[in-house]
């Protein structure tokens, strides 16, 4: 028997999660059954989105329950195979985050290759969901063309940096926000044109000084007052790619929608929302696409860890008040 610690859901959160809202458990993982493997987790992943999962409501994926474990993207090795194509040292990718081991079939597993230039757990981030979440949202709903503006929220994050970098890449001026200097001077470290540091105040001020011709391109994952901002500078025919509004994750009233929706219209806005899993059949390409652009240093990505699974849920309340740059991850 393997011991593995887990983190369960001990109560539903009104507004801003706490650390009251989950407990820390410890399980016996038995040995793994015909098509079964065992998994010990290197890193988990924490975003945004799980905080959706923590209502009782029905959305795009079931919400999670209390007492049970939670879910979410994990980088492991296999310990021990009982399935074909498994073998103990093989890197899998899983969506059993939360805990320190257990035991899946092989057909919840992706076997991933380990890469020279980048470390495993990049597969959580710039090389997983993230990036693709970027890579798809941008190119494929935003479609940036050469000379246009691209304005980023919440860019310093693990889905905004990449956006910035490859709307750079696609040959656009790139506007993005963070929450602090250091976030500003890294964005400008990657070629982002103008770094605005929203926690200043004046956003639309300091975003029409940026663009003051406008905007063409609008990634969207912060939503409030960003998006106002963004209608109101955008050109016409503006594309917006809605990939998340986090300044609302935590409301326990109904947000205000933007005021001036009405340019909408006026303006022939494109609005599009999306989740990642629509543009799987991109993975393939994403993944070439971004390993080029590693190894020739046109990408590159920030990382903020946390040691422990019990530190998963502290790790998880910090996206909320900007704890992060890059990627959050847990490593187990």
């Amino acid at each position: 028997m393997t011991q593995s610690r887990e983190i369960r859901l001990r109560t539903r959160p009104v507004g801003t999660p706490t650390a009251a809202n989950f407990e820390v458990a410890t399980t016996e993982v038995g040995a793994p059954g015909a098509g079964e493997v065992l998994v010990r987790n290197r890193f988990m992943s924490v975003d945004p989105y799980m905080r959706g999962r923590m209502y009782d409501r029905a959305s795009y994926v079931p919400p999670f329950q209390i007492g049970e474990v939670l879910q979410g993207g994990a980088i492991g090795e296999v310990v021990e195979s009982n399935a074909e194509g498994f073998a103990p040292g093989d890197l899998v990718s899983s969506f059993f985050g939360w805990r320190e081991a257990l035991v899946a079939p092989a057909a919840a597993l992706e076997k991933l290759p380990r890469q020279a230039n980048v470390p495993d757990q990049a597969f959580l981030g710039v090389l997983g969901m993230p990036g693709l979440t970027a890579y798809a949202g941008l190119l494929e709903i935003g479609q940036p063309r050469e000379g246009e503006t691209v304005f980023v929220s919440g860019g310093a994050g693990a889905v905004g940096s990449v956006v910035a970098q490859v709307a750079k890449i696609k040959g656009c001026t790139v506007v993005a926000t963070a929450g602090t200097d250091a976030k500003c001077d890294w964005l400008r470290s990657r070629g982002v044109d103008h770094a605005i540091n929203y926690r200043n105040g004046d956003l639309l001020g300091q975003v029409r000084a940026a663009a003051p011709k406008g905007i063409d391109v609008y990634f969207d994952n912060v939503g409030g007052e960003h998006l106002e901002v963004a209608i109101e500078v955008a050109r016409p025919f503006a594309r917006f790619a809605e990939c998340g509004m986090i300044s609302s994750y935590n409301d326990t009233e109904p947000s205000v929608g933007p005021r001036n929706i009405i340019q909408v219209v006026g303006k022939s806005l494109r609005i599009r929302g999306f989740i990642v899993s629509e543009f799987a059949s991109l993975r393939p390409q994403f993944l070439t696409d971004m390993m080029g652009w590693i190894a020739d240093g046109r990408v590159a990505w920030e990382e903020t860890i946390h040691d422990g699974v019990d530190t998963a849920p502290e790790a998880f309340i910090g996206l909320f008040s900007g704890g992060n740059t890059g990627k959050m991850l847990v490593r187990l």
